[in-house]
């Protein structure tokens, strides 16, 4: 198995770094001295679960690599669209994308079935050009539960969780699927093929619609926007109207709010990976986040007025950080 990691920052190096240990051919695109601490010393994986080091081929240049069986998908969201020249050459005809992102993917409405198959997300995938670069015949959805950080350059910081969910927007258990799934288990990481992987987008998308903004906002821990009743209760309307519009659109969450505040908490004191970006003078990953949803809720009828706030103000932000 050829597997290229494009993006391969804290997920995608911890990522590259586990298939490369069970055996993958496994090349890491990235850039700058995280490019080069990783040419020299390798991915150094710092971790409760067992520290290890692995040393795939890194590289700037995808046309070094190939045609690729996967590319597992590290960019934010955001820079999908501008991806085009880096992801070409590591394309043929049946090669798959995995695509680990937050929020509402560009591919959600792909053979979604029902009155809004073929719908596209405007927010996520506007005038297409998304799609243009990522035909949503090569997705296949990663839903992320796992929490890193970079360290440093070329080491990366495990904090918790090792579950990367994954699944065809036809809901089917395909080829393709089961073959990732298996060399991700022999990396030691867990890796579920999940037909209705729609419903664990919406699971992990609670806790980022909500958290992910408000730690920006007030420049906060996972732990401290838990802890903070004020805080505590917006997220917790936050989340019901996002389990209202997850319901209109047919899917069952089966998580309680309650429940998703305490696995946050148990976080402790994590940065989002929104207030890092923020940090850091990255773009914001909102967009996929916030504006997805509050389209959603525009054509499925569902009040949303407290995400719509937090929107109109973290967008702000967004616009502010960028300048």
């Amino acid at each position: 198995m050829k597997v290229a990691v494009l993006g391969a920052g804290a997920i995608g190096a911890y990522v590259g770094a586990a298939l490369h240990r069970a055996g993958a051919e496994v090349h890491l695109i990235a850039r700058g001295p995280h490019l080069a601490a990783m040419r020299q010393h390798g991915v150094r994986v710092r971790s409760p679960r067992g520290d290890f080091t692995a040393h795939p081929h890194a590289t700037d240049d995808p046309s070094e690599v190939g045609p690729v069986d996967y590319v597992f998908l590290g960019l934010k969201a955001n820079a999908y669209a501008a991806c085009g020249p880096l992801i070409a050459p590591l394309l043929h005809d049946s090669t798959a994308v995995v695509a680990a992102q937050n929020g509402i993917p560009w591919w959600y409405f792909h053979r979604h079935g029902g009155p809004y198959d073929g719908h596209r997300v405007e927010s996520v995938d506007p005038d297409g050009a998304v799609s243009a670069v990522l035909a949503p015949e090569r997705a296949v959805g990663c839903v992320v539960y796992a929490a890193t950080e970079l360290e440093g350059p070329g080491v990366v910081r495990h904090l918790e969780g090792t579950r990367f969910s994954i699944g065809e927007p036809d809901r089917s258990r395909s080829a393709r699927c089961l073959a990732f799934s298996e060399a991700m288990r022999a990396g030691g990481l867990k890796c579920p093929v999940e037909p209705g992987l729609r419903n664990d987008i919406w699971v992990k998308l609670l806790g980022n619609i909500s958290f992910n903004p408000i730690s920006a906002l007030a420049r906060a821990t996972m732990r401290q926007m838990c802890l903070h009743g004020g805080t505590r209760r917006v997220i917790e309307i936050m989340m019901a109207e996002t389990l209202a519009v997850a319901e209109a659109l047919g899917c069952e969450v089966g998580v309680s709010i309650e429940r998703r505040l305490a696995g946050a908490e148990r976080v402790g004191d994590h940065r989002t990976s929104t207030l890092q970006d923020l940090e850091r003078g990255k773009p914001l990953e909102l967009d996929v986040l916030l504006a997805a949803v509050v389209e959603l809720a525009e054509i499925t009828g569902v009040e949303v007025p407290t995400l719509r706030t937090v929107h109109a103000i973290s967008d702000l932000l967004a616009l502010r950080s960028a300048a």
